[in-house]
């Protein structure tokens, strides 16, 4: 078992599969983005050769992200090579759902189980803005595709901005309820420098977000987690759950049971920290030694941080966006 310097156990990872988007979120909101060239990128087998190292050192969930994961060719041999691993409990992806309406089917024969799909929008225009060139009906699609499919659970991700998109909690909310799904709400995470807007200003907290969810609905406090940062409330008289991830407000790093691995091979400590490991260079370097890569990722947890120290009020610290991060 992983466990880090101040005792906490790691048993769940994020791969990130590409830095490449078919369109962009809240996240990404640059007004240029710079993508790695194909050589710096793991490839599908270093990928699937890292799970496996991960999953013997007892990390049991592994999350799939990008980027958009869906838009790597082949992406559907990644998904079973790593479902085929005996110690994994659960393999998950994360994606702006563009992709679904042809690939739900592929993804659960391939062994995801649950799936959690962006959702910053309801608007098809607004969609489009805040994406620069998504389009809602096909994410739509996507989603009744996924739901025809049987996944376990399907759950939305919403990052809520002042004066962007944060009149439209409710609808939101009533969207995930008429389909039985979850959504969680997230608030902006400063990774990168942007442009589009002020992120003090722009900032809603998980808070706000309650309150005026409260307004029409009746939340009740859950102690029922899926092994993530959020904090869950029943919808009384419902079968959907509304989380709120709250990175600034009610920073959850003390119970923090996550590394990620970015699309180049950086094994990050820290969502909200620089601590890294080169992964490529090991798997690169040493060819199918899996012994290695286990005892690099195992000292690894020795530099692990013990959280974030985000500021909204200041430029960020951590330059790469999410894209390259892992959503």
């Amino acid at each position: 078992m992983l466990i880090d310097r101040f005792g906490r156990s790691v048993t769940y990872v994020r791969l990130s599969v590409t830095d490449r988007c078919d369109f962009r979120c809240v996240y990404c909101m640059s007004e240029k983005m710079t993508f790695l060239p194909r050589a710096q990128i793991l490839t599908l087998e270093e990928i699937a050769f890292i799970a496996r190292a991960f999953s013997e050192l007892g990390v049991y969930k592994i999350r799939l992200t990008g980027g958009e994961p869906l838009v790597r060719e082949n992406v559907i041999w990644l998904f079973r090579e790593i479902g085929q691993l005996p110690q994994l409990r659960e393999m998950v992806l994360t994606t702006n759902g563009s992709q679904l309406e042809r690939m739900a089917t592929g993804l659960r024969a391939a062994g995801v189980r649950r799936i959690n799909i962006s959702l910053d929008s309801l608007d098809p225009e607004r969609f489009r803005q805040i994406t620069r060139v998504g389009d809602l009906n096909k994410v739509l699609r996507g989603i009744a595709a996924a739901q025809a499919a049987g996944f376990e659970k399907i759950k939305l991700n919403s990052v809520i901005l002042k004066n962007r998109n944060h009149d439209e909690v409710c609808d939101l909310v009533n969207f995930a309820i008429d389909r039985g799904m979850d959504i969680s709400f997230i608030e902006e995470m400063p990774l990168g420098i942007i442009n589009e807007h002020d992120r003090a200003e722009a900032y809603y907290s998980s808070d706000e977000i309650k309150h005026d969810l409260e307004q029409r609905y009746t939340l009740i406090a859950t102690t029922e987690t899926t092994g993530g940062p959020s904090r869950y409330y029943r919808v009384t008289g419902t079968n959907s759950r509304v989380g709120f991830i709250s990175p600034h407000s009610h920073n959850f790093c003390a119970s923090c049971n996550r590394v990620r691995v970015t699309t180049e091979g950086r094994l990050l400590l820290c969502l909200g920290q620089e601590h890294s490991v080169d992964l490529r260079r090991v798997v690169r370097g040493y060819p199918r030694d899996l012994d290695r890569l286990k005892r690099t990722i195992a000292e690894a947890m020795a530099i692990k941080p013990k959280g974030h120290e985000f500021n909204l009020k200041e430029q960020p610290v951590i330059l790469r966006h999410m894209s390259v991060t892992g959503g």
